[in-house]
């Protein structure tokens, strides 16, 4: 099975490339720097529920859409 991470990334990167939003545009709705989307995207940070909720409201979408799971 992979890492729950890594599949989180890939739908936050689809997502935001859904709304042809760079790494940075998504960062600055969503109040974060845009390192720490990159680091989320490859699955290397695991996002709290406070940044799932800014990410979702970024993207306009609600939290539930976040997981592909």
């Amino acid at each position: 099975m992979a890492d729950i991470r890594a599949v989180f990334g890939d739908r936050l990167r689809k997502l935001r490339a859904s709304k042809q939003l760079t790494q940075e545009e998504l960062a600055d709705r969503a109040g974060m720097h845009f390192t720490y989307i990159g680091q989320i995207e490859r699955g290397l940070r695991n996002p709290s529920l406070v940044n799932l909720h800014k990410l979702a409201k970024a993207l306009h979408i609600t939290a539930g859409e976040l997981f592909p799971f």
